[in-house]
């Protein structure tokens, strides 16, 4: 039974999706191409203010799920050891065991329902703090002259003096300092 597994699971894909490790590059990484810049926007995510305030709400909002969730498998553990324990006699017609079978099902439709929800929150937050990027990144893009942006996620190593992200996520901070949000239900449509 997997039920509860979203506690460490959830919370691990949420979270650690936007972890970010910092490698350090050569000592001298060559010169800077004028007109290319770099934008590393998962460390905006795990560096900016407002990534940092999403990642921790998730992290609560993952835990409320738990702590939701954390009930029904205990339930539902205690039962099933009282009909190991009782045999034949504790269930003699399966009437019990089929009502375990009935609420360990309802258990693992609440927990997918649960981990849906917390998927499609920080997808809604992400795409928020996309949508505040986005002029920010453009006006960077103008202001240092860049001919082509390229995604950090697709260069092994570049010269930080090309990397725009620092500067991004300084506005950013500005702009959009956090976030406050519940967990969203899913819209129908994109249960689907």
């Amino acid at each position: 039974m997997k039920l509860l597994a979203i506690g460490a699971v959830a919370l691990a894909t949420l979270v650690g999706s936007t972890a970010v490790a910092q490698t350090q590059g050569p000592q001298n990484p060559g010169p800077a191409i004028p007109g290319v810049c770099v934008y590393f926007n998962q460390r905006l995510l795990a560096q900016s203010t407002v990534g940092q305030s999403v990642q921790t709400r998730m992290e609560q909002l993952a835990g409320e799920v738990q702590g939701e969730l954390s009930p029904y498998g205990a339930a539902i553990q205690t039962e099933i050891q009282a009909l190991q324990q009782g045999g034949q006699a504790a269930d003699p017609d399966g009437a019990r065991r089929t009502a375990v079978q009935q609420r360990i099902q309802e258990a693992q439709i609440l927990e997918q329902t649960r981990q849906e929800e917390l998927r499609y929150t920080l997808s809604e937050q992400r795409r928020l703090i996309s949508a505040a990027v986005e002029p920010i990144l453009v006006a960077v893009y103008q202001e240092r002259g860049c001919g082509i942006l390229l995604d950090r996620e697709s260069v092994f190593i570049v010269n930080p003096a090309m990397d725009v992200t620092d500067t991004v996520i300084q506005r950013l901070n500005t702009a959009l300092p956090s976030l406050s949000f519940n967990r969203l239900p899913v819209p129908a449509q994109a249960a689907q």
